[in-house]
């Protein structure tokens, strides 16, 4: 059967201009907050544009709860996330028929996902950095698009509209972001912030895209003619809808003080573009009209904008292809096995003395310990659905033992607080760690953070920091705890449950391994266990740069990429970007780089991998690219391609790249992209080639001069 041929945004608008040039401006104007009245005389039902998709269909209920955002891109594996985002639209498609058979139209119930997060994660404490694909322009593209085009599908419909957020320049700090001006060079600019969503738009085709709160270069994001206009649809074409981030619209007037009244923001969103309000300032859209502040023409272009996008999802058509996805697929076995799978593929083990993977069989006894180790809410994230079945660590351990191990727990001490019982005394359950440790042949420690203390002004229990971090240490009495288990002997296994870097003080060099779990969804306990013990091998590798600490990083509300991020730091990492270890061992060879003319669009790289080590695994390899000429080049080198590929055992296999040209080109001060160099040293290996990375991986990449002829 050949797929029917894909609704055109031309097509759709022309649709939706006849169906919005039957309206009255009143009926227009309702649609345009993100609760969007019926229209009942043209059978238009009312709708909710609010829904979340970050990693599964979230807050409405049940469904498949992948690991969070910056786990997934921990996987280096762009062909999974589109798996991933195919399952998650599938989910949402059988939840949202299930909803409008029974008219339930309320929030987080319909198919315009907002999602995915693709700003980029600048700066360690930032709390929402865990909704985000990592630090990299390159990388945050690469799953962007493929995020984007699993979501919304290939066929004659959109399967559910994808939303690239937060435009632009947006990564804290959370207390501030009402009020702040992101001040950003046209280098940083056009070099750093906005790759990812320009990919989204021209290669993903993302149906929307939604403002941030923050100024950028004193503009407000939801109202700026640079951001909205000139650039995204002007420079990019962008052909979908615009919407602001929630009562963004409303700091217009509150708190950036660019505007004196709500119809006075009003019209300078939907003067720039913004289409669809999430708040309620638009409510004050027929009263801006009154006052001569927006048009009708205004009020009808955005109108059919909404209703193009609600076309293109094949609402209005009873045949869609997708109307008859049961809701027997939401939260299916085969969909909580795919995340189980991208669980296991996102951890990253960041050290191992040979200790792992574990030998249940030379076990008598473990200990479980730490306030992430039962935790539900440490395997969620935020922006979450609600799994039908959690697994924890503590479960997951449990469950790969069975009855021949005693296994010992203790809490160890609260996430934060300084004593888990109010009535007790401080540190009340760390004499119960130490004495379940000193009985054990192993502790499994499992530290760090969760969503309650990391995340969203508002969300996060964190007022103090509204959701961001203060430093990069442990919170509570965690480092405490850390040091004493280590002083009892007993060799510590650390399991860090967290969405960002964090830093151990220098007890890292004491414990016998380390694995960073992330947020790592529903089933992220039974995929610790896996690793653990050795059903498969880590294989994940940092989405992030570890700092030492904090006197290593400018001013958090310093957005210079100076001294940012792998391409940019002058300091020695604790964990490098791109680093990862696996079970085994690996040898490169044959790296393979034809001659580059100076007109050439790609380069396509092939390189030989064998596993010389004693275990399947998979490995991701990475190349970087450094340019030895331009003043405009980024201080040290920056990702260009990478590729995951399965290993047995002593096998071998040829891993091609295309390196596209515009990881060539740099970005000059104007923020123009050019070509211009001649000379490059390009770089193929599981890790980046700078000194801290092969001094921890143990093998250097492959390297390979190029001069353009």
């Amino acid at each position: 059967m050949v797929e029917e041929k894909r609704i055109t945004h031309e097509y759709a608008l022309e649709k939706a201009k006849e169906l919005v040039g039957k309206m009255t401006l009143e009926e227009k104007a309702e649609q345009l907050t993100y609760k969007s009245s019926a229209v009942k005389r043209l059978n238009i039902p009312r709708y909710n544009w609010w829904n979340e998709g970050l990693h599964g269909v979230a807050r409405a209920g049940t469904a498949t709860v992948f690991p969070q955002a910056i786990g997934l891109a921990a996987m280096f594996d762009d062909e999974l996330l589109n798996d991933i985002a195919k399952v998650i639209a599938t989910e949402g498609r059988a939840k949202y028929n299930e909803s409008s058979k029974k008219d339930d139209r309320d929030i987080y119930k319909g198919i315009t996902f907002w999602s995915p997060n693709v700003n980029i994660f600048r700066d360690p404490r930032w709390g929402r950095g865990h909704e985000t694909y990592g630090e990299d322009p390159y990388l945050t593209s690469r799953l962007g698009v493929a995020f984007v085009k699993g979501l919304q599908g290939e066929g004659k419909y959109l399967k559910v509209a994808a939303c690239a957020k937060h435009f632009a320049v947006h990564s804290g700090p959370e207390g501030l972001r009402h009020e702040f001006d992101a001040v950003v060079s046209k280098k940083d600019l056009y070099e750093t912030y906005l790759p990812a969503f320009e990919a989204c738009v021209k290669e993903g085709d993302v149906e929307a895209v939604m403002g941030a709160y923050n100024r950028t270069n004193g503009e407000p994001c939801c109202g700026s003619k640079t951001l909205l206009r000139d650039i995204l649809r002007g420079k990019w074409n962008f052909k979908g809808h615009v919407v602001s981030d929630c009562w963004a619209i409303a700091d217009f007037h509150l708190h950036h003080r660019v505007t004196s009244t709500a119809t006075e923001s009003a019209a300078l969103a939907m003067k720039n573009g913004c289409d669809l309000n999430c708040g309620n300032v638009y409510l004050q859209l027929l009263l801006a009209y009154k006052e001569g502040l927006v048009t009708e023409e205004d009020i009808t272009t955005a109108t059919e904008r909404l209703m193009a996008t609600r076309i293109r999802l094949g609402m209005f058509d009873e045949e869609c292809e997708y109307n008859k996805i049961p809701y027997e697929l939401n939260d299916c076995k085969e969909h909580n096995e795919l995340s189980l799978k991208a669980a296991r593929n996102s951890m990253v083990l960041l050290k191992n003395n040979g200790i792992l993977p574990l030998n249940k069989n030379n076990l008598k006894s473990i200990a479980v310990i730490g306030p992430n180790a039962d935790s539900q809410i440490m395997l969620k994230g935020n922006y979450s659905g609600t799994a039908s079945r959690y697994i924890t660590v503590l479960e997951g351990i449990h469950e790969a033992v069975g009855e021949d191990v005693r296994v010992y727990y203790s809490e160890g001490c609260h996430l934060f607080r300084d004593r888990v019982e109010e009535l007790a005394e401080p540190n009340d359950r760390l004499k119960e760690a130490i004495s379940i440790a000193e009985r054990s042949d192993v502790a499994i420690l499992c530290l760090g953070l969760d969503s309650t203390i990391e995340g969203e002004q508002g969300d996060a229990g964190n007022s103090e920091g509204a959701g961001d971090k203060a430093s990069l240490n442990l919170p509570g009495r965690q480092q405490e705890l850390l040091e004493k288990i280590i002083e009892t002997g007993t060799p510590v296994i650390l399991v860090i449950g967290a969405g960002s870097a964090l830093t151990f003080n220098n007890a890292e060099d004491k414990c016998s391994a380390i694995l960073d779990a992330w947020y790592p969804g529903s089933r992220g306990g039974r995929a610790v266990a896996d690793l653990i013990f050795g059903k498969c091998s880590p294989s994940g590798k940092l989405p992030i740069t570890f700092y030492r600490n904090t006197k290593d990083l400018p001013e958090f509300i310093d957005y210079s990429m100076k001294d940012r991020t792998y391409r940019y730091m002058s300091c020695e990492s604790l964990y490098p970007f791109g680093y990862g270890l696996t079970y085994s061992t690996v040898k490169l060879s044959e790296l393979h780089v034809p001659d580059v003319k100076s007109d050439f669009e790609d380069v396509e790289v092939s390189v030989k991998i064998t596993n010389t080590g004693n275990f399947d695994i998979e490995e991701v390899v990475q190349c970087y690219i450094k340019d030895l000429e331009s003043k405009h080049a980024v201080r040290n080198h920056s990702l260009a391609g990478f590729k995951r590929v399965g290993l047995k055992i002593g096998e071998s296999k040829i891993v091609k790249m295309k390196i596209k040209k515009s990881s060539f080109e740099v970005v000059n001060d104007d923020g123009e992209r050019i070509l211009d160099s001649k000379r490059f040293k390009l770089f193929v290996g599981i890790s980046q080639p700078d000194s801290r990375s092969i001094q921890l991986v143990e093998i250097s990449p492959l390297e390979v001069d190029i001069k353009l002829a």
